[in-house]
């Protein structure tokens, strides 16, 4: 017997799913919260829904606005396809192509959000409830949220199908809300990803979020949250993870590639860990933490810093120099340990011309704790290609494995400013390698091995 709290999009009786799919999930909601009106009823009350999206293509011009507890919105397929690779390569060669665009179980956001307007008006699904309890348990699960193109942002830095900019959003939450699931998703050329305030035991796990101006950005304050398992690449312009005054979050396994800002950026985070993940940009920030960010855990990470290699893309970059420092540190206490990091780079592109570039750099603080972090500084030839086929998927990867014939880089492999005082470097740098002022730090060189 099928239940009256499961929904199938195609067969409702509001709307057309292929043409709005935002108005039929909107008239099942409203029937929903009129069904479900107690709060108590025999040892139950509102037990909320799930709604099914079958694989295929929907057109979403509502917005979602969702206000209720205990709702399940899944897909079959997070349907990712690169649209960057797409509309980089001559448009005579899409007919060849096997796929255009992305599928699954797909959302095409056809909102035209204005310049300048609220930040919210371009978002696909808007969750937002005040009053007690706070909002709960709503599920995103496993279909794919597409912006389908990008705009012309003024600035004329490039083609407007490489901007990352639509303002157009795939979730915004606005309220405070209790234990969020978002797993199994694709997003794809959205202006934000996911965008959230005052998160509280919030999980992002095992989506695929790239190809987005920013892909996950927690804003407010919030806790006790995860982002786990994803793959997922911002823009040169964001973030590919942002968080804001927040305690206790855990970022693990994630595979973090570039073109973000940072790979991960932290305002004024506390007792939170980054641990086990890989990161690789094509620029320095890839760690960033900020405004007194305090007692936070960096280790076990594998960072990859080196040039961007497909050529429709070399024009652009963050706007960050080399002496920034891949990993920047303003706080107290944190500990930044075992990581593993890596910058390639040939000497053309480092930023000041002939500056020695900044691998850790702790502009303010104290009580930092760096201790035991391997740092491997190569410089390679001049190329824009590697070896292959020309395309996105071969310069990448010839990028990657490209290992033979580097020689050694000089660079600065930790930093303290005068700012920073009762930091600890511990074999993370030899002597030559470490710059602080070692009355005020403690410092340990990693000792240098005879010719």
């Amino acid at each position: 017997m099928a239940s009256i709290n499961y929904y199938d999009v195609t067969e409702w009786n509001v709307g057309n799913p292929y043409e709005d799919i935002g108005e039929v999930i909107n008239s099942i909601i409203a029937d929903i919260k009129s069904r479900q009106t107690e709060t108590d009823f025999h040892g139950g009350g509102k037990p909320g829904a799930a709604i099914y999206i079958p694989a295929g293509d929907y057109h979403l011009r509502t917005q979602v606005v969702i206000d209720i507890s205990y709702l399940k919105i899944m897909g079959s397929g997070h349907g990712f396809i690169s649209s960057n690779i797409r509309f980089n390569i001559p448009e005579h060669e899409w007919a060849g192509l096997h796929e255009l665009w992305p599928g699954g179980s797909r959302i095409l956001v056809d909102l035209s959000p204005e310049a300048g307007g609220n930040e919210s008006a371009g978002a696909a699904f808007y969750v937002e409830r005040g009053g007690d309890p706070r909002i709960s348990s709503v599920e995103f699960e496993n279909f794919c949220i597409d912006g389908l193109h990008f705009v012309d942002d003024g600035l004329g830095k490039a083609d407007p199908e490489n901007t990352y900019a639509n303002g157009k959003t795939g979730i915004y939450i606005a309220s405070a809300q209790d234990s969020f699931r978002i797993t199994g998703m694709g997003f794809v050329y959205l202006e934000h990803g996911i965008t959230i305030y005052h998160a509280d035991a919030l999980s992002i796990h095992d989506n695929f979020i790239a190809e987005c101006g920013s892909c996950i950005e927690l804003r407010g304050a919030g806790q006790a949250s995860k982002i786990t398992d994803n793959l997922m690449g911002a823009g040169y312009k964001g973030y590919s993870i942002y968080a804001q005054n927040f305690g206790g979050l855990l970022v693990t396994a994630n595979n973090i590639f570039p073109r973000g800002t940072s790979s991960v950026h932290f305002d004024g985070v506390a007792r939170s860990s980054v641990t086990g993940n890989r990161f690789h940009s094509f620029y320095p920030g890839m760690l960033v933490f900020e405004e007194n960010c305090t007692e936070n855990l960096v280790s076990s990470n594998h960072f990859l810093r080196d040039h961007e290699p497909w050529a429709p893309m070399q024009a652009l970059d963050n706007g960050i120099d080399d002496l920034y420092g891949l990993l920047y540190i303003s706080g107290d206490h944190n500990s930044i340990i075992g990581n593993h990091i890596s910058e390639t780079i040939g000497k053309q592109y480092i930023k000041p011309s002939g500056a020695k570039p900044v691998i850790i750099r702790v502009a303010a603080g104290r009580g930092n704790y760096i201790s035991n972090n391997h740092i491997v500084a190569t410089t390679e030839a001049a190329k824009t290609q590697s070896a292959g086929d020309g395309s996105c998927f071969s310069a990448q990867v010839g990028a990657l494995l490209t290992t033979e014939e580097l020689a050694a880089l000089d660079v600065t492999a930790v930093l303290i400013e005068k700012e920073s005082v009762q930091n600890t470097v511990l074999d993370s740098g030899s002597e030559a390698q470490v710059v602080l002022d070692q009355k005020v730090n403690a410092f340990r060189g990693t000792p240098v091995p005879l010719q």
